[in-house]
């Protein structure tokens, strides 16, 4: 997927996980290096992008900080979202309103 433009209208529909992964994807994470960026382990990050588990409030900001991506994006997939080093457009705005 990081070859392609990826549809951004489509991130308001996904989940908090599933936009996690998206944008780990977009940064070129693996995701035990995104776990290590906010200290948790991999299991836990992996718990949290297959939507087993969701973060602690505490959290959401670091994840959004360390994925490049606004929270509002995490949260809703409204606002600033990732960065795909491999394809256009290089900075996405998903302002599907």
């Amino acid at each position: 997927m990081c070859n392609q433009t990826p549809d951004w209208t489509l991130a308001a529909d996904d989940t908090l996980g599933g936009r996690m992964s998206l944008a780990r994807d977009a940064c070129g994470l693996s995701a035990e290096d995104a776990a290590l960026l906010v200290a948790v382990s991999k299991q836990m990050w992996l718990a949290w992008e297959n939507d087993r588990d969701e973060p602690d409030p505490a959290y959401l900001e670091e994840i959004a900080d360390s994925l490049h991506i606004s929270l509002a994006w995490l949260l809703s997939g409204r606002g600033i979202g990732p960065i795909w080093r491999n394809s256009e457009p290089s900075v996405a705005m998903s302002e599907t309103l």
